[in-house]
């Protein structure tokens, strides 16, 4: 069974930055579609950037594009967040999943990932 665990998260202020990891257990990452997504309290689930880890085939939101980097190191299993320029906006419990790709890339949304971590929380404030 896939296990997904997340971590990285903290406090920070704006203009920081922060990396996510997401370490897989179970399966090998490899020909996976894995996906960052974030929910801020009294707000709906957001896609933030997804990754097909077989060809490297990224997609980012606009809210983060050019902050935000995502990567996947197969020899660790572990898929990364690389959080720049940090905004309050950014707040938010920040969950990775895993899904299949679609014709070897990826798409943000949620129901097309079927396993889940249970997520690290990023706080950016001064």
């Amino acid at each position: 069974q896939l296990q997904l665990v997340e971590s990285g998260g903290g406090l920070v202020q704006p203009g920081g930055s922060l990396r996510l990891s997401c370490a897989a257990s179970g399966y090998t990452l490899d020909y996976y579609a894995i996906g960052w997504f974030r929910q801020a309290p009294g707000k709906e689930r957001e896609g933030v950037s997804c990754i097909s880890t077989s060809n490297g085939f990224t997609n980012y939101a606009d809210s983060v594009k050019g902050r935000f980097t995502i990567s996947y190191d197969n020899a660790k299993n572990t898929v990364y967040l690389q959080m720049n320029s940090l905004k309050p906006e950014d707040t938010a419990v920040y969950y990775c999943a895993a899904g299949s790709p679609i014709f070897r890339q990826c798409v943000l949304r949620a129901q097309h990932f079927g396993s889940w971590g249970q997520g690290t929380q990023v706080t950016v404030s001064s």
